[in-house]
């Protein structure tokens, strides 16, 4: 299901300034790359799971132990995570695009 999707890991860094005036330490870049990598795993293990779920929903209708509407539901459910995940690809694609033509 796509509210199954966790997106408290987008929340989960922590603030640049504190009340005291000083500064708190970020993240570095490269646990910053390491946690969106664990994200966007995290995000397509939930989509393949999606899908098996509806191969699996397909066969017990098959077989009479759930209704049509439990199966639509559940390809629905999985076509619209399919299609966010596109969506979201093709948005990373397009930034490593301008980036790659941005001039220095």
């Amino acid at each position: 299901m796509i509210q199954s999707i966790d997106f408290n890991a987008l929340n989960s860094v922590s603030s640049v300034g504190n009340t005291s005036g000083k500064t708190a330490v970020s993240q570095t870049p490269a646990e910053s790359m390491k946690n969106f990598g664990a994200y966007l795993s995290d995000a397509l293990d939930s989509v393949a799971a999606q899908e098996s779920n509806v191969q699996v929903m397909n066969n017990k209708f098959l077989l009479g132990q759930v209704s049509a509407d439990e199966v639509m539901i559940a390809s629905e459910q999985a076509m619209l995570s399919l299609q966010l995940t596109t969506q979201v690809r093709n948005k990373v694609i397009e930034a490593y695009q301008e980036i790659m033509r941005t001039q220095i």
